[in-house]
């Protein structure tokens, strides 16, 4: 995790040497005395000023792709400003902020909005938790359970963001793109008889809340808010589903899992089924016994390859069509599929349970 200071260490006893070989300290021309220069004096400073927005009002302000690579960073005071971090980072914090919008590109760690009101944000990250804010709305990834503190007014809805780095990002903040938990808020002090937190509408579109930018830097962040495009797909999580059948379906490791299941949910949701939830998790043989049953000596083998990517799908005829899409664009590759209805609701029962202990949910 990046920071932004580090000790400088001393040579190992018994002497790592400087670059220069011993006795060449000396300057020819001058007949001086150099001090010595050792490698960990050519890294790169690193200044917290760089990585800090404090104190702005009415500004367009952001980072661009591979400007924060993995360091903390923090905003704090800002007032009726537009921020946007087109970069991963290791953990950022939100103080006193007002009136704001935010894109915050992948977090490997925490993002902790305090004592902030009236913003908008868009935020991936691993940890999300908010204290003593008022009307945050918050297009959201996040990879744990979300919690809120002392907050009222917290409208939530799911990440849908793209632009061409933003993927690898994801990978070098170690973010499974399909592990979001958006919907699933835990409130820290929740008071009795009030809701202290909800959704944002269905319709609810990205550019309404958090615009692109306007600067000509920022311009040059090639940004779409398509859901359509989205590197996240957008699930229901937990929002009134339409039908009481649902399909699990499970992907497992190879060189196009993330393709096959992003083809796959093309086609579903193409087709009006719901996408509910994802989740990208490792499996062992024990676990595989008790999510798929019978079928679990036939999908063992594949385990040790890496995790696998579960989909949720809701609409009536959900398994039907799933199982015929599966055949008809996946005859080759080995996926797990939900055989009927009547079984459907019981394997993505056991499946979500499992995944859940996994994370720590």
């Amino acid at each position: 995790m990046g920071c932004f200071f580090s000790r400088r260490r001393k040579p190992a006893q018994g002497g790592q040497l400087p670059l220069q070989q011993a006795g060449a300290g000396q300057d020819a021309a001058s007949g001086e005395q150099k001090a010595p220069q050792y490698s960990w004096d050519l890294r790169a400073k690193i200044d917290p000023k760089d990585y800090t927005f404090s104190g702005l009002k009415n500004e367009t302000v952001g980072r661009l792709p591979g400007k924060v690579a993995g360091q903390q960073f923090v905003i704090q005071d800002c007032e009726n400003c537009k921020i946007y971090i087109f970069d991963h980072s290791a953990t950022i914090t939100i103080d006193d902020c007002v009136n704001c919008q935010i894109f915050l590109g992948p977090i490997k760690g925490s993002v902790f909005f305090r004592d902030c009101k009236d913003c908008k944000c868009v935020v991936a990250c691993q940890q999300f938790r908010t204290r003593d804010c008022r009307k945050l709305e918050v297009f959201l990834c996040c990879a744990t359970q979300p919690i809120i503190e002392s907050s009222t007014g917290m409208k939530f809805g799911c990440f849908q963001y793209y632009y061409p780095e933003l993927a690898l990002q994801f990978k070098d903040a170690g973010l499974s793109i399909f592990n979001n938990t958006w919907s699933n808020i835990h409130d820290f002090t929740p008071v009795s008889g009030e809701n202290n937190w909800g959704l944002l509408p269905e319709t609810a579109v990205v550019q309404d809340y958090v615009p692109l930018p306007s600067s000509e830097e920022l311009k040059a962040v090639r940004v779409s808010t398509d859901a359509t495009r989205s590197i996240i797909p957008i699930t229901r999580g937990r929002r009134q589903k339409n039908s009481d059948e649902s399909c699990l379906t499970v992907f497992f490791a190879g060189d196009y899992t993330t393709a096959n299941a992003r083809k796959l949910i093309d086609e579903m949701t193409s087709k009006g089924f719901q996408l509910v939830q994802t989740k990208e998790v490792l499996m062992k043989a024990e676990d595989a016994h008790r999510v798929f049953q019978q079928s679990a000596l036939e999908f063992i083998p594949l385990l040790e390859k890496g995790p696998v990517v579960a989909l949720k799908f809701n609409g009536d005829g959900a398994v039907e069509q799933c199982r015929s899409t599966i055949n008809e664009v996946f005859s080759g590759t080995k996926v797990f599929v939900s055989e009927s209805k009547a079984s459907a609701s019981q394997d993505v029962d056991n499946f979500y349970n499992f995944a859940d202990m996994q994370m720590g949910m």
